[in-house]
């Protein structure tokens, strides 16, 4: 596997690396000794996927306070979406500093998104689904998020019209 660093500490893009012949192709997307060479979490508590019917879902940004906290792991495994993070550790150079990538099936990409961080996705073709694993059992009580159209982080997502959220994302407070 390839790790490479994000502009935002502690975040990384991670390619696995094919091995490919004429009936298909053989890749790692999860090896206990490479994370922690990279001081990766190792431990995950659970798998999730998330189905997409449409282009333009747009899910997001949510985050899980201490202690609570979260390590994800992003993959997309069929169609392609539009994955971004924001680094809401105030002890961190990069927060509130946002970044993105396509993640889709075709370029098996993966984002590994550390505790304090908010995550969201942006549906780029219907019928889009990602897997993640995740460091910590969810817990309701440490749930928060931010708008992910806030102006004050202005993350350029890739579709500003048609955008579909859920009532709960829409009501996500502003940063201050």
């Amino acid at each position: 596997m390839k790790f490479l660093p994000t502009p935002l500490n502690d975040a990384f893009i991670i390619e696995p690396e094919l091995r490919e012949d004429d009936r298909g192709f053989f890749a790692r997307v999860l090896c206990v000794d490479e994370f922690s060479e990279h001081g990766l979490c190792t431990q995950w508590k659970q798998a999730n996927i998330a189905f997409n019917k449409f282009r333009g879902i747009t899910r997001g940004m949510h985050y899980q306070h201490e202690p609570n906290s979260e390590v994800k792991l992003v993959r997309c495994t069929r169609g392609a979406v539009f994955d971004a993070i924001i680094d809401m550790r105030p002890e961190s150079p990069t927060y509130q500093k946002w970044f993105g990538a396509e993640l889709s099936e075709s370029n098996q990409k993966m984002l590994y998104v550390p505790t304090g961080f908010a995550h969201g996705y942006q549906v780029l073709q219907d019928n889009s689904e990602l897997h993640y694993m995740v460091s910590a059992l969810y817990a309701p009580e440490s749930e928060d998020g931010v708008r992910w159209n806030d102006p004050k982080v202005a993350i350029d997502w890739p579709i500003t019209d048609d955008v579909q959220l859920s009532e709960k994302d829409e009501q996500w407070s502003l940063l201050v």
